[in-house]
């Protein structure tokens, strides 16, 4: 799984972990090392070249992946006037360009092998436009769209594909926002915990081979 250093990457390998799955955590910031069912590889997902490795690196040490989850991801708040290219490119690159890169290294294999489930962590953002999400909403509706072309797609194939969209949830993404002090924002103690979104993907990878769970939306109360 992509974007497992932190947040909710590091609390859905957790709780696989706690399932009895053995885990490959991918993220820029991780060095590689092995402890038990988990192993870590450094892997930046806007670099195919580096996606690749990962791949065969997983490949090698425990075959074909059961479940992947596509988590990396950037979270970017500030209005349209205020979001230079730059910052446009890198919501992209992350969100979108990052997921297509793993789904083209891992998908080949999986569907050689007629089976396995594809997540993706997607976001309220995903179905819903927000203030100040012009960047960041516009990376998580194309990844959405990714997803759903390829549930069309892949009908029949065995490969399961399954959207996650949380809506806010306290990681550290929101210590530079500061949402308790800015009037419309979820206060922090309401928000969703890293763990919430993580037993949801436990939910989805362990129902049976004919149950498809094609869209799963959490929010706080």
């Amino acid at each position: 799984m992509t974007g497992a250093s932190r947040g909710i990457g590091a609390a859905v390998a957790d709780v696989l972990l706690g399932e009895g799955a053995t885990v490959v955590r991918l993220a820029r910031s991780l060095a590689d090392g092995s402890e038990g069912r988990r192993h870590d590889l450094t892997c930046d997902v806007t670099d195919p070249g580096q996606v690749v490795r990962a791949a065969d690196r997983v490949q090698a040490t425990v075959g074909t992946p059961d479940v992947v989850v596509n988590n990396a991801g950037s979270f970017l708040l500030a209005p349209f006037e205020a979001t230079d290219l730059a910052a446009f490119d890198n919501q992209l690159n992350i969100g979108v360009r990052g997921p297509f890169f793993v789904l083209q290294a891992f998908l080949p294999a999986m569907r050689a092998a007629g089976r396995g489930l594809v997540v993706t962590i997607g976001s309220i953002a995903d179905h819903v436009g927000l203030p100040g999400n012009a960047a960041y909403g516009a990376a998580k509706f194309a990844v959405r769209g990714l997803h759903e072309a390829l549930v069309a797609e892949s009908r029949g194939s065995g490969i399961r594909f399954t959207l996650v969209s949380p809506g806010a949830t306290d990681t550290a993404a929101w210590d530079p926002v500061d949402p308790d002090r800015r009037p419309g924002f979820t206060p922090r103690a309401r928000m969703l915990r890293p763990t919430d979104v993580a037993d949801a993907v436990a939910f989805v990878a362990t129902r049976p081979p004919h149950v498809h769970v094609d869209w799963l939306r959490l929010g706080p109360v």
